[in-house]
C-alpha cells in the first residue's frame, strides 16, 4: 500500500494558519458580455495558485516534465458561489489537505478584494509517467521537499 499523509497533521498546528495564496487581477479576457468572469477561468486561476505552491518549494514543472512526471487533474469539484468581475483583484488559495503514494488533494478557494468567497473547489491531482500515461508515485525528491517545507 502506498505511503499516505495528512498534510494539516504532518505540518502542526503552525501550518494551519493560512493557506498558500496568490493575487490574480480580472482581466478583461477573462470576462463575458456582462463582465462576468466565465466559469472555466476559475480552473485556470487555481491552477496558477497550485503551479506557484509547487514553485515555492522549489519544484518547477518543466524539470518534473523532463523527468517524464506530471501532475493530472483527476477530479475536480467546484461550488460557485458569487461572480468575479472585470478588474477585481482576487486571492486564489492552494491547500494541500491530504497526500496519496500517486495523488494530491487540495482545497482550493477564490475570494474577491472584499474577502467575499466566490468559489470553493476541491482538487484531486494524479502523478503519472509521461512515457506511459500510467499512475506513478510522487517522486521521493518532491515529497520530501514539500513535506520539509510544509
Amino acid at each position: 500500500m502506498p505511503e499516505c499523509f495528512d498534510i494539516m497533521t504532518d505540518r502542526g498546528t503552525e501550518a494551519m494558519s493560512e493557506p498558500f495564496s496568490i493575487n490574480i487581477r480580472v482581466y478583461y479576457e477573462d470576462t463575458d458580455a456582462g463582465g462576468i468572469v466565465y466559469n472555466a477561468n476559475y480552473i485556470k486561476y487555481i491552477e496558477r495558485a497550485r503551479t506557484e505552491w509547487l514553485r515555492s518549494f522549489g519544484v518547477e514543472q518543466d524539470i518534473l516534465l523532463e523527468r517524464n512526471v506530471a501532475f493530472v487533474v483527476k477530479h475536480i469539484d467546484i461550488d460557485f458561489r458569487r461572480p468575479a468581475k472585470f478588474n477585481e483583484l482576487l486571492k486564489v488559495t492552494c491547500e494541500p489537505t491530504k497526500f496519496g503514494g500517486a495523488s494530491i488533494v487540495f482545497t482550493q478557494h477564490v475570494y474577491n478584494q472584499n474577502g467575499d468567497e466566490l468559489i470553493e473547489a476541491k482538487v484531486k491531482l494524479a502523478c503519472i509517467d509521461l512515457k506511459e500515461f500510467s499512475p506513478m508515485l510522487i517522486p521521493d525528491y518532491v515529497k520530501e521537499v514539500i513535506k520539509s517545507g510544509s
